[in-house]
């Protein structure tokens, strides 16, 4: 934003050591941590340590680098003065601190945002392709809630990965085959058949799939059916086939209802009944290269000794099971391969990321590790992103076996009736068209904001009062917030704010003032550091701080009856307020209204 001022300085100092005999400065600069104004920094100590040298070498006398370093730069400061742009310079402790002057910062920092607009806060290109797997439900189930914090963090993820400048590509790996699915179809083809979802397909879906687990529980004989119907999948059965491909679209399709009702979408889809067959053969190659023991010919699994092939002395990886003693496959089997496939079909790719239950943190610790110790490169690029589990209130874990679940239809319903009542009281004159729109935002933010507000390490545990809270840690209360820049806006005839030059005449800004400008100028900054750390929490954090600092702008600065030059400059940094907020909560995959 101050790159030609900064460049400037940079070629003053260069001029300075030339004319005092210093060697050449190479510089760095560091934002100064806010305290009411602001300033970068650039320190002076190598270059004092490198003209030390120079000083012993010629005269055989020491030199106290942190002196020498302060009095280097106490002489530069002097010698530069107070650069364009600039308030003040400062010499302490072998640093030059330069303070912006506040209005030229605030405006640089308002016009660089409604320039940018959507973009704001967005990096340049980085040419690196990364992959974030998601969601992976499982076919022949229900949707629930348990599955949601899967889906929106990787979809967060990816979002803010775009956003930093990355090549993304989102993928889903649902889990299309296994003994759930063999028992959804024997419970259908034997009690269902011939029946379709109409509506609500994954709660249909699911439904079936519960009636499976309650008969085989009840009726422990039946587990012969199933594995006969699974011996007949095996074989490939044309009927057993056909039937798996209908049903498992069914669940397809629902999923798709689910993901557009949360605006989420994939670029690529694996399945695991794709995996099986690769998985088999990587096991073999793992046998024929030594790596695995084969413990098949006495009715044992596949296995692979980890911690003893590094030469460990402590556990750390433990024993990875590959395959089992029959030769079906486990989801290891199928995520060596996986692994594999996904840098086959981009080979380019600089990071696999798998957003999965923390519970498979070892599982993945171990797949990765096989994969490094036969040799495959693409090891080292892949990285298991865990998350906690989502419960219901009260602590009850979700089983979809057990039918203990909330479905994501069902929750959606929820919570767009109760945003609705809360809208209906807030503002009655929105036509009933608009009062449903608005609704179904403020609902769906309100169930994504708390699976993203916590360390994805922790467990989530959803409450409706904190959820749809417009006066707390909610995206209800980021939603309002811009709102009422909105509101501002339209009031001052004005909702369209374009960067302009400064508006005439300066003014002292207020600290509220100063304040919001400091956590919007930060936005571009956070970008990153979220995408570098893999943590959304830091845009859910940063976009409340927005909103909160703008409600206190709000009720402290006047800005439609603030006197002519304030008026003005205030309106530029509500616009400028309301993007932010707008870009944060995108980044969230929520929507901003116009209107609450």
């Amino acid at each position: 934003m101050f790159e030609s001022e900064q460049q400037a300085i940079e070629t003053q100092l260069r001029a300075f050591c030339a004319q005092n005999n210093l060697p050449t400065p190479e510089l760095s600069w560091t934002p100064i941590p806010f305290a009411g104004k602001w300033g970068i920094a650039t320190s002076l100590f190598q270059l004092a340590a490198n003209d030390a040298r120079a000083i012993q070498a010629r005269t055989g006398r020491g030199v106290n680098v942190p002196q020498h370093a302060q009095a280097i730069a106490a002489q530069a400061a002097a010698f530069l003065g107070t650069p364009p742009g600039f308030a003040s310079v400062e010499a302490v402790k072998g640093y030059l601190n330069f303070y912006f002057a506040p209005f030229e910062f605030a405006h640089r920092v308002i016009d660089q945002v409604l320039q940018d607009g959507k973009r704001y806060g967005a990096g340049d290109p980085k040419g690196q392709r990364v992959m974030v797997e998601f969601s992976q439900p499982n076919t022949h189930k229900a949707f629930h809630v348990g599955h949601l914090r899967s889906a929106i963090l990787g979809d967060v993820l990816s979002r803010i990965l775009e956003f930093a400048g990355y090549n993304v590509v989102r993928a889903n790996y649902p889990g299309d085959m296994g003994l759930h699915v063999i028992k959804w179809l024997w419970n259908y083809a034997a009690y269902h058949r011939g029946e379709r979802p109409a509506t609500d397909v994954t709660q249909w879906m699911g439904g079936v799939y519960a009636e499976a687990s309650r008969r085989l529980e009840e009726n422990p004989e039946l587990e012969a059916e199933v594995r006969a119907l699974y011996a007949r999948w095996d074989r490939r059965e044309p009927e057993i086939v056909a039937l798996w491909e209908e049903t498992r679209q069914w669940s397809l399709d629902g999923f798709h209802e689910m993901y557009a009702l949360l605006d989420i979408r994939f670029d690529r889809y694996y399945f695991n009944s794709q995996a099986e067959q690769p998985g088999k053969q990587v096991v073999e190659q793992l046998i024929q290269s030594g790596i695995a023991e084969d413990g098949r010919p006495n009715g044992e699994a596949v296995i692979v000794k980890i911690d003893e092939k590094l030469g460990l002395t402590k556990e750390k990886y433990r024993v990875a099971v590959i395959l089992r003693s029959d030769n079906t496959a486990l989801y290891s089997t199928e995520d060596l391969a996986l692994a594999i496939q996904k840098f086959d079909d981009y080979p380019d790719l600089a990071k696999s990321i798998y957003v999965v239950d923390v519970r498979q943190s070892l599982h993945f610790q171990q797949v990765f590790k096989i994969l490094e110790i036969a040799g495959y490169a693409l090891a080292t690029k892949c990285q298991h992103v865990p998350y906690e589990v989502v419960n219901l209130p009260g602590n009850v874990i979700m089983s979809s076996r057990e039918g203990t679940v909330v479905l994501l239809e069902d929750l959606i319903r929820e919570a767009t009736t109760r945003a609705l009542e809360v809208v209906r009281q807030k503002n009655p004159s929105l036509s009933e068209e608009q009062m449903q729109a608005v609704a179904r935002a403020v609902g769906i933010g309100a169930i994504k904001y708390p699976m993203l507000s916590r360390e994805s390490g922790k467990v989530v545990t959803f409450d409706w009062q904190t959820a749809l809270d417009f006066n707390g840690q909610a995206a209800p209360y980021i939603q309002y917030a811009h709102v009422r820049c909105n509101s501002i806006l339209r009031k001052a005839k004005a909702e369209t704010v374009d960067a302009s030059p400064t508006p005439a005449g300066e003014y002292a800004l207020d600290a509220k003032e100063i304040q919001l400008i400091d956590l919007i100028s930060r936005f571009p900054a956070e970008v990153q550091r979220a995408a570098a750390e893999y943590k959304p929490l830091q845009i859910t954090n940063l976009a409340y701080e927005l909103a909160r600092a703008f409600n206190d702008f709000y009720d402290t600065c006047p800005v439609l009856k603030a006197e002519p030059i304030v008026r003005a400059n205030r309106l530029l940094l509500v616009a400028a307020a309301r993007q932010a907020i707008a870009n944060g909560l995108n980044l969230l995959g929520i929507q901003s209204p116009e209107v609450m």
